[in-house]
């Protein structure tokens, strides 16, 4: 079955082929990217697991080895041996290794992000059974782990030559949680496994931002039922992230036309709404990408996002289906989204629209099916 939606699919490729023709990269740029990531994803990985250190601190205390006061000494030890995983994972993938995602692979992982946090447990299966609090999935009990593992790993060898590797990568990563083999750690584990099949496929590092934790959990629940289409798709737009950072430093010769700004100062100058342009990227339809709590994109994009919606149909009726985008008049650079009342008559519902509109109050429109 397919999970990766195939618009997005060709982006990333599209993109991935880009950076490629950019080989070998110039070193400067390497090492300083190598440096963010690595810094971003430590704090990303950790502060989703609940770490307090902010990611001024986590730099702090991996690049100038400084103690946070007020901060838990076992944050500060995550730091460090997250970012000590980080090394190892780059090791394998510099030296050109075709690593073979194996339970020693994992273990070795979760031995080297919780070395200093459980020394006796770090890299050892549990041997108990464990509650995930806030969670409705009950993980399988400690005597299935190895066979459950030796499953994993065979999965893995079966499918890695039919897959995706976005999509290899993602399921990876949902059935290793699934399992959660680990006492603790397995969330930071089952993300850096993850990235080794990125990497070695071309990939840059891959970040799960904590600013998307809610919509990260929420979609790796939906995996937990059998449904990978939104987890999978989650993780490929953290993929295009990452390659959109990437290409952003190596083409300087485009920022002039490609500089990516808000969504909230980009909704300023066209007829759609914030809301529904960050609709738009968070549903993969509008190519853009995040720092920090804010979606990016860039006014070309946007353009051409515009000649779809000039491509709508305009209709004069209330969308009950949460496609129609209700707007001003252009001129009053206002917008906002409007949905009928399921308690409103149908009839009674087209006068006002039509008294409405008669004033010049709202448009509305419907969107291509492609655009939503």
């Amino acid at each position: 079955m397919r999970y990766l939606d195939k618009k997005l699919q060709k982006r990333i490729d599209d993109k991935l082929i880009l950076l490629n023709s950019f080989r070998p990269l110039p070193s400067s740029a390497v090492k300083k990217l190598k440096e963010q990531f690595e810094i971003e994803m430590t704090y990303n990985s950790n502060a989703i697991e609940g770490n307090s250190l902010t990611l001024k601190e986590t730099y702090l205390v991996i690049n100038e080895g400084l103690t946070i006061k007020g901060k838990p000494l076992k944050d500060h030890l995550e730091a460090k041996s997250h970012k000590e995983a980080l090394d190892y994972l780059y090791s394998l993938v510099e030296k050109d290794k075709e690593n073979t995602v194996s339970e020693r692979f994992i273990r070795s992982l979760n031995q080297i992000v919780m070395q200093d946090v459980d020394k006796d447990w770090a890299g050892k299966y549990r041997n108990s059974r464990v509650i995930i609090g806030g969670a409705d999935h009950k993980p399988p009990e400690a005597l299935e782990i190895p066979r459950l593992m030796q499953n994993l790993i065979g999965w893995i060898d079966d499918n890695k030559k039919k897959m995706h590797s976005v999509e290899l990568a993602s399921i990876l990563h949902h059935k290793l949680v699934f399992i959660h083999p680990f006492f603790d750690g397995n969330g930071r584990t089952s993300r850096l496994a993850m990235n080794i099949i990125l990497m070695q496929s071309g990939f840059p590092l891959v970040i799960v931002l904590k600013n998307d934790r809610k919509r990260y959990y929420q979609s790796l629940s939906l995996a937990d039922k059998g449904n990978y289409i939104p987890f999978v798709n989650f993780i490929a737009r953290a993929v295009e992230r990452t390659l959109d950072i990437y290409l952003k430093i190596l083409m300087p010769s485009k920022k002039g036309n490609e500089i990516f700004v808000p969504l909230a100062e980009l909704a300023k100058s066209t007829k759609f709404t914030e809301k529904y342009l960050n609709l738009l990227a968070r549903n993969g339809k509008l190519e853009a990408h995040k720092e920090g709590r804010n979606w990016l994109s860039s006014r070309n994009e946007l353009a051409m996002i515009f000649e779809k919606f000039q491509r709508g149909k305009q209709v004069s009726h209330y969308h009950t289906d949460g496609t129609g985008l209700g707007m001003y008049p252009p001129e009053d650079g206002q917008a906002s989204a409007r949905k009928s009342s399921p308690s409103t008559k149908e009839k009674s519902g087209r006068n006002r629209m039509g008294k409405a509109k008669a004033r010049g109050l709202f448009w509305s429109y419907r969107f291509p099916d492609n655009l939503l």
